[in-house]
């Protein structure tokens, strides 16, 4: 798996076991960041990525601009993965891996973020509680990436694209 674009385009990453994670394809990868490119400057701006699965969405974000990413990831082999892939761009980076559950870890976060990307396990019927816990750490934009019916109460929706049997939904706090 490679970083689609920008500053690291082409850097190789390692994907853990396919049937722990399902990282997302490269052309959605393409497609989301060509849309929040449309929809906010990157230069400045965070990224939270929700379930990391593989780091990849994190670093793709940072590859392309993005001032600050954290990453939050559960499983503990999977976390070890991405954690060997983050050390090449640590250094010169506000690259930030967190181990523990998603949606405690999110309810107890002090900063927000300007993008938040949510792709948990997509049987997992964990959507709505994920987009609970963010509420108040959404600064802008909140991704979802589902296979499922959402309920989108008390959110914009911006956009909406399918591929294949999967969405990609841009939203926003409606406050």
């Amino acid at each position: 798996m490679n970083i689609t674009a920008g500053k690291y385009k082409g850097q190789k990453i390692i994907a853990p076991d396919e049937n722990i994670t399902r990282p997302t394809l490269s052309k959605v990868r393409m497609s989301v960041f060509n849309t929040l490119q449309a929809m906010i400057d990157f230069n400045g701006a965070s990224f939270l990525d929700m379930y990391a699965g593989s780091g990849i969405m994190g670093l793709e974000a940072l590859s392309r601009g993005f001032s600050k990413v954290v990453s939050i990831e559960k499983n503990r082999k999977v976390y070890n993965i991405i954690k060997s892939n983050f050390k090449k761009y640590e250094k010169d980076n506000d690259l930030k891996l967190i181990l523990g559950d998603s949606i405690k870890t999110c309810k107890n976060l002090s900063e927000t973020f300007d993008i938040i990307y949510i792709d948990p396990p997509y049987f997992s019927g964990i959507y709505e509680d994920s987009l609970n816990s963010i509420k108040s750490i959404a600064k802008n934009i909140i991704i979802l990436e589902h296979v499922t019916d959402i309920d989108f109460q008390n959110y914009e929706i911006l956009k909406q694209k399918k591929y294949g049997d999967k969405y990609i939904t841009f939203l926003r706090n409606d406050k």
